[in-house]
């Protein structure tokens, strides 16, 4: 450390021209003071023992690439927190410089040296960072030459990935993506024999200062060799077709339901008030009217005989709907909503042969021997988004439940949901742990010894997604669940009474397939009944501590 130089000359240097001093190479760095674009910059302040700090305005600018920074010993603090006390060690490798205060005062800690440092759970763990185009892998230090390298996308490449790993002794590996770029090469790398862990990117991202590829994979190795990294689930391979077909199954619903919105834009353009008459212009009188149209028939009387028995509108209503100005750019549009609907609706029943398929093929029990309960059916009316099979048969089979007692759950409900989760509860300890996967559960936020509360995590979890829908049709059920239901919602609101059924259909669901239990429904009036001597033992308790007695209207009356 150099003594620090009087102010004069500061002055000076300020009044020369900058550029040749740059130039020159004389330009001053005195006591950690530097000139930074065009201010001088007070490091000096940084380092202990020297004082006094100068700052004045120049014209010109250094650039960033000739100065030079004076590096102070940086310390490493591990804050110990007991019950008692709170500590704080320092450990400092290249300065020996410990302070000790003769006298304790409000604010200030004892100061002891040690080391804390994270096991090493992990040794042989890689970690990848996912692109669309490259594939950035970082392996421990000394495994090879190079401990970073970067694969193509291609298939042949990926398999160039998978034996490099295995060359270098790598038996676990986290990975980090978005999309489905990493489903490629977690499904070859799980062939060959590694533990592979898709990690969540919201995890990994809460140390900032990784910008590039390179370092992400180098950060997921490091911590992923020190066991701070959590896999995302995923269930086995005979699940995830299930999962894969059940999803292209939404997709294919969900693009059906535009053209259905494109087919009611044509009526109303034709002023054809056919949505204002049918519940759903999808239904059998509906479809029979519009493909009427379609192929030229125009006669409001005609066309109103295609009517349902069960429709709560008469003939007079839906033929005095069906007067309209059939023009024929609108006709076209109308055709064309029906072709695409037809091929759309056509491939979905395609999809249902493959998942009653690869249905048939899981192992379950012989029906033969026993019989299968019958479905509960929620609703007189039944969905046309439904697989054209007998799905409870099959769920039946495999499960050994049924999972159709449950309120609020159907056939196609509990599909969609085993279809995400699958078939072994293994993954999850209790049922606490599944709802928290599930995120039907408030976070755990504890402050000053207080729980703090707080809406549940979001999530876009698609069996959340199920429950939560399936909890949502309780409000007039006269189901025990359905009384809780109704109750939730006049304490808490809708939203969250939803999330609150939604946790218990989660829990009993839960406990129906791990244990093979079966579902008995006990009413509402069983639920109430349990409700008010729950409240009424709570009263007598509160009174009780207060010093009086709780007595019932009858017994004084009898009295």
């Amino acid at each position: 450390m150099t003594t620090s130089q009087p102010d004069e000359e500061i002055t000076k240097v300020q009044e020369e021209p900058m550029r040749d001093r740059i130039a020159n190479g004389d330009v001053p760095c005195n006591q950690g003071r530097f000139f930074i674009g065009a201010f001088l910059c007070p490091l000096r302040s940084m380092v202990s023992g020297v004082d006094g700090t100068h700052i004045g305005e120049m014209r010109s600018i250094i650039p960033f690439r000739r100065m030079s920074f004076l590096r102070t010993p940086v310390a490493r603090h591990v804050i110990l927190l007991t019950s008692q006390k709170m500590e704080v060690n320092m450990n400092d490798n290249k300065v020996n410089n410990t302070h000790k205060s003769s006298t304790k005062k409000k604010g200030y800690f004892n100061i002891k040296h040690g080391n804390k440092e994270l096991s090493l759970l992990n040794p042989n763990a890689a970690g990848i960072d996912i692109g669309s185009r490259q594939h950035y892998v970082a392996v421990p230090e000394g495994r090879d030459e190079v401990m970073v390298r970067s694969f193509p996308s291609f298939t042949p490449d990926l398999y160039k990935l998978a034996n490099w790993l295995k060359k270098c002794g790598i038996e676990t590996i986290a990975m980090e993506s978005t999309g489905v770029y990493w489903i490629p090469l977690y499904e070859i790398l799980s062939s060959r024999g590694f533990e592979v862990k898709l990690v969540n990117a919201r995890h990994v991202k809460n140390v900032s200062g990784r910008k590039t590829d390179v370092l992400d994979c180098q950060w997921l190795q490091q911590l992923h060799s020190y066991g701070l990294l959590s896999g995302a689930f995923r269930p086995d391979d005979q699940i995830c077709q299930l999962r894969a077909y059940n999803r292209h199954r939404e997709m294919l619903i969900s693009q059906s339901a535009k053209h259905v919105l494109h087919m009611q834009k044509a009526l109303t353009q034709m002023n054809i008030q056919l949505h204002n008459v049918l519940s759903d212009v999808t239904g059998k009188t509906g479809m029979k009217i519009i493909r009427a149209i379609v192929s030229g028939e125009h006669d409001s009387k005609k066309l109103a005989e295609y009517r349902d028995g069960r429709c709560k509108n008469s003939l007079e209503v839906i033929e005095k709907s069906l007067h309209g100005n059939y023009r024929p750019e609108h006709l076209f549009a109308l055709k064309q909503a029906v072709e695409l609907y037809d091929i759309y609706h056509e491939k979905i029943r395609n999809c249902d042969e493959e998942i009653e398929k690869l249905l048939s093929k899981f192992d379950g029990l012989d029906l033969d021997k026993t019989d299968v309960p019958k479905a509960k059916i929620e609703n007189k009316k039944e969905n046309s988004n439904t697989p054209q099979f007998n799905l409870h048969k099959h769920l039946f089979r495999i499960t050994g439940v049924n999972l159709t007692a449950l309120p609020g759950i159907n056939s196609h409900t509990a599909f969609k949901i085993l279809s995400e989760i699958g078939l072994d509860m293994e993954h999850w300890p209790t049922e606490k742990h599944f709802v928290s996967w599930l995120g039907l559960c408030p976070g755990n936020k504890v402050s000053g010894g207080k729980r703090l509360p707080g809406p549940s995590t979001p999530t876009a979890n698609r069996a959340a997604i199920a429950f939560r829908i399936a909890a949502s049709t309780l409000s007039r059920n006269k189901s025990a669940l359905g009384a809780f239901h109704r109750r939730m919602k006049a304490r808490l609101g809708p939203a969250k009474a939803v999330t609150a059924t939604a946790h218990k259909l989660a829990k009993l669901f839960y406990m129906m397939l791990k244990y093979g239990e079966s579902y008995v429904e006990k009413g509402q009036n069983y639920y109430e009944k349990q409700y008010k001597n729950r409240v009424v033992k709570n009263l007598q308790r509160r009174a009780q501590q207060m010093g009086f007695k709780l007595v019932a209207v009858s017994s004084l009356e009898a009295a």
